[in-house]
């Protein structure tokens, strides 16, 4: 591959994910937001995989990310299919810590979508149980903040936080 290739490849896989989260960050999406965000979180990580600083974990969080996102939308089959990918990436790269709580949050928010309330809470609790013994204070912090954040549609109304 060129290497300036590589180079715009890396600089947009950047790109696109803080297009993503400034977008899950706003509350007044509207339908275009919605399906740009998609496609930013899709592209973001096309972009990671063509990147010459490509590592695995990469693909484990931008399939953690597209989950959250489709999560976000109340679009629990496609949420379910990447979060599924990124449980299988924690497990194939043995993932501890802050990313294996964020891969159970991912199948918790796509349960809760679906409104398998039970599927939902098993991963719920696996999280939280996970990512309160972060050993980084901050991620501990941000990933027990995320967690405790929307939404999880009527699935909270069955399960205790």
């Amino acid at each position: 591959m060129n290497k300036s290739f590589g180079k715009i490849h890396h600089f947009m896989g950047i790109e696109l994910n803080q297009q993503t989260w400034s977008l899950l960050e706003n509350e007044n999406r509207n339908e275009e937001d919605n399906s740009r965000m998609i496609a930013f979180a899709n592209a973001s990580l096309y972009h990671w995989k063509k990147s010459p600083e490509f590592k695995p974990i990469n693909e484990q969080r931008g399939e953690w990310m597209i989950s959250h996102v489709y999560a976000i939308l109340n679009n629990g089959e496609w949420s379910l299919t990447h979060a599924k990918k990124c449980w299988t990436l924690t497990r194939q790269l043995n993932l501890s810590g802050f990313d294996l709580a964020y891969a159970h949050e991912a199948l918790a928010r796509s349960y809760a979508a679906l409104g398998d309330s039970e599927k939902m809470n098993y991963n719920f609790l696996k999280a939280k149980s996970v990512g309160s013994g972060v050993a980084n204070k901050k991620d501990q912090e941000l990933f027990l903040s995320d967690l405790h954040k929307g939404p999880w549609f009527e699935c909270m109304k069955t399960a205790g936080k």
